[in-house]
Formats: structure tokens, C-alpha cells, sequence
């Protein structure tokens, strides 16, 4: 994916603000994060040197170019109705040895803000592999997002694209899960469960773009003529 390229980017026009809130155990995890921009499947790849597959819509390996630059770097297509096949794959990327990310969402947060409800992918992901799933939030300058309609293969897809300003991430403490992935009623347990944990870390995150925006705003210079 062109993690230095994207490195250097993020260096130059974000101020990323990454927090961890304790280190994470080696091998392979299950990345669980909001997703306000579809920009976030982008910057999510500068947090680990390890190997990552981030789960991604699947019109964008549509888009000639981006689709194999996309497949080669290890990333995964999120198929709709995919009868299983889409976590089968994810988790074939775990037994490579490689980290995951997944956004349970299924689809951009609304931009007013909030969430989507979250979809249980990632719940039976994590049962039937046994690894600890990473909750993570992200938080931004609404005001910052650019929507840009696209047409993939005649169809409109909107897109919230985020390319300054502050990008606050909060990695939380790895989440380990243990029982039957094929018990509906405790698989939406342990969605909400994760989920819930996103949305608190969403919610520091936010609160650390909040002050930086009062804290800008504190320090600009009065008009001479004011």
C-alpha cells in the first residue's frame, strides 16, 4: 500500500495524534475501529511495522490500479452476503501470522457524527480464532471532511475524505473472548461489547481534538485593530 509514501503524507498534512493505552501482545490481533472517512483505512496501516490486512469495501478494488495495488499489499474485500467467505479469509490471514483490521460499522459513520450499529463480523472473527481484538477510536474536525460522490462501475458511492488537520487515535487495552461463535445471542454480546469500547475510545479522542481546537483558538493573536 505504500506505507512510506503514506507515512510521509500523514507526517506533512495530518497532526496525527496517536494514544496507546498499554502495549499490545505480540502476534497476530484483530484491529476493531470506527470509521468516520473513508480515508481511515489508509492512516489505520501507520500504526504497527507489522504486517496488516485491513478489511475494505469491495467497489474500491473496482477502481483499476487502486484494486491490485490493494490486493498485493494483503488486503482483504469486504464481499456483501458473502455467506462467510469474507471472515474466512480474514482469518486465513491470521493463521499467516498477519494483524487484521476491521471496521464493524459496515459503513461510514453518520458525518453528523455517532455510529453505525455494528455489524457481527468481528465478533465471530474473534471467536474462531482465538486472538485479541484491539479496540480503537478515532477522532477528527468534523468541519474538515470532504464528501465527494464517485461513480464505481455506474454506481454512486460517497466518500468522506479527511486530508488535514488533526487525526486523534486511541488505542485501547486488547479484548480476549472465549466461547461458542455460532450462539447468535452471545456473538451480539460480544459485538456490543467491543463496540462499546470503541465508542468510549471515539469519545477520548474527541475530547482531545476539542481542546486542541480551544487551544488554537486561545492562542491566535488579537487584530491590532480590535
Amino acid at each position: 500500500m505504500g506505507s512510506s509514501l503514506i507515512n510521509v503524507f500523514t507526517s506533512m498534512m495530518l497532526q496525527m495524534d496517536v494514544k496507546w493505552q498499554t502495549e499490545l501482545p505480540a502476534g497476530p490481533k484483530i484491529f476493531a475501529i470506527n470509521h468516520p472517512t473513508t480515508t481511515d483505512p489508509i492512516y489505520i496501516t501507520t500504526l504497527i511495522k507489522e504486517p496488516l490486512s485491513v478489511l475494505i469495501t469491495q467497489p474500491v478494488f473496482e477502481i483499476p490500479v487502486v484494486g491490485r495495488i490493494l490486493k498485493a499489499a494483503g488486503q482483504v474485500p469486504a464481499v456483501r452476503s458473502s455467506n462467510g467467505s469474507t471472515i474466512a479469509a480474514m482469518a486465513q490471514k491470521i493463521r499467516e501470522g498477519r494483524n487484521v483490521a476491521i471496521f464493524p460499522e459496515g459503513h461510514l459513520s453518520p458525518i453528523e457524527g455517532g455510529f453505525c450499529k455494528p455489524h457481527t463480523g468481528v465478533a465471530r472473527l474473534a471467536l474462531r480464532t482465538g486472538v485479541p481484538v484491539v479496540p480503537i477510536g478515532i477522532g477528527l474536525q468534523r468541519d474538515r471532511i470532504r464528501v465527494v460522490e464517485n461513480a464505481i462501475k455506474s454506481e454512486e458511492e460517497t466518500g468522506y475524505f479527511y486530508t488535514s488537520e488533526m487525526y486523534a487515535i486511541t488505542v485501547g487495552a486488547p479484548l480476549i473472548f472465549g466461547g461458542n461463535a455460532d450462539n447468535r445471542s452471545y456473538v451480539r454480546a460480544v459485538t456490543n461489547t467491543i463496540m462499546h469500547q470503541i465508542k468510549y475510545l471515539a469519545y477520548q479522542s474527541e475530547l482531545r481534538i476539542s481542546t486542541n481546537t480551544v487551544n488554537k483558538v486561545h492562542s491566535t493573536p488579537m487584530s491590532a485593530g480590535l
